[in-house]
């Protein structure tokens, strides 16, 4: 069993995929998304595997030097990710700890820990002390800002995707009518009995958030994600005071510093963190603890797969979010079975890429 793993050069591959649902929300419309493909490869011959998805294609061209030059000066270095993390973020601090230096912090991270993981011939469940089972999950593949009349179909599809008992709805129209029209006509659908997570984008001011928020507070849906701007803290303290419904935030937490901080504000009651800003899982390890200790219950942003792994060995794990966006391009996508995602028994994270996915949605930068 391979226990030390030396570094010895980064891949960074860019991909442009093309979406079964467009996402249209408050934060634009995507048809396509973009993905880097990461491998990180070591000296032993295992090989490390990761993702980023960075909405904007553009990014891509930034965001892919920032990790090869973190990687080039770990060259010849063992894999240390819980002290590569301090040390990637302090050589970017003069540019700045959140933004595109943490993107590219928490990409190699997480290959670094797809490596180790590997090298022990272990899931990262279980190599971070935990064990594979399934993880409660809620679809998101769907549901955005789109027709009122397509809504209802579209929740049925999204329902027997998984057998899901969870979905994730998109709210923001110009008049609360539509937004409760909305609801209304996807309980019609699918029944009371099915959770609706319902997300606002960031697309509210704090003001007209709290007017929309009350609209719909009778309404039943089992949180209010991000209704404005994602650090006014404050303004989500405030919000969460004057509603019944709980409050969720967290998916734009640039580290375990700003967990700390939402958390000592009382901004909300439950938080959602996402790899690619919070991390890695260097990143969430020191960030869940945070939630742990206030009670706060910990869902998970984007990326299913490690995420998945991460809920087994969080305290206060919630829910999963659940999209397929990555599936193209992954040789063996994660099954999902009466509403949860099924770990594989594979080492590492349990991804690898499908190569000719790849030739087919790969794009110059």
């Amino acid at each position: 069993m391979q226990t030390t793993l030396t570094l010895r050069s980064v891949e960074t591959i860019p991909v442009f995929i093309p979406l079964k649902r467009p996402v249209v929300s408050k934060v634009g419309f995507f048809d396509h998304w973009p993905v880097i493909l990461i491998n990180l490869y070591t000296e032993e011959g295992i090989v490390g595997h990761s993702y980023l998805e960075p909405y904007l294609k553009n990014s891509c061209r930034y965001i892919m030097p920032a990790i090869e030059d973190l990687a080039a000066a770990r060259k010849g270095k063992p894999l240390a990710p819980m002290q590569d993390f301090i040390q990637d973020r302090a050589s970017l601090g003069l540019v700045g700890y959140a933004g595109m230096s943490m993107i590219a912090a928490a990409g190699l991270d997480m290959a670094a820990w797809d490596a180790l993981a590997k090298a022990a011939n272990l899931p990262l469940a279980n190599y971070l002390g935990g064990s594979i089972a399934p993880v409660p999950a809620y679809n998101s593949n769907g549901l955005w800002l789109t027709e009122l009349d397509r809504l209802a179909d579209e929740a049925v599809e999204l329902v027997a995707e998984g057998h899901f008992t969870a979905l994730k709805l998109r709210l923001g129209r110009k008049h609360a009518r539509e937004d409760i029209e909305a609801i209304r006509l996807i309980r019609q659908a699918v029944g009371d009995d099915i959770k609706l997570m319902v997300d606002f984008n960031q697309g509210r001011t704090f003001g007209d958030a709290i007017e929309r928020c009350q609209a719909l507070d009778d309404q039943g849906v089992y949180w209010f994600e991000e209704p404005i701007v994602y650090d006014n803290f404050e303004g989500y303290a405030s919000l969460r005071a004057k509603l019944k419904t709980p409050i969720q935030l967290g998916e734009n937490f640039y580290g375990p510093r700003d967990m700390h901080h939402a958390i000592k504000a009382g901004a909300g009651d439950y938080v959602m963190p996402d790899l690619m800003r919070i991390g890695g899982v260097t990143g969430w390890l020191r960030s869940a603890p945070i939630a742990a200790a206030a009670g706060i219950q910990v869902s998970t942003h984007l990326y299913p797969e490690v995420s998945a792994h991460l809920m087994r060995v969080t305290e206060t794990a919630h829910w999963l979010e659940w999209q397929d966006w990555a599936n193209p391009i992954l040789n063996e996508p994660f099954e999902l079975a009466d509403g949860q995602l099924i770990i594989p028994n594979r080492p590492g994270a349990g991804i690898s890429w499908d190569a000719n996915a790849i030739k087919a949605y790969r794009f110059d930068i």
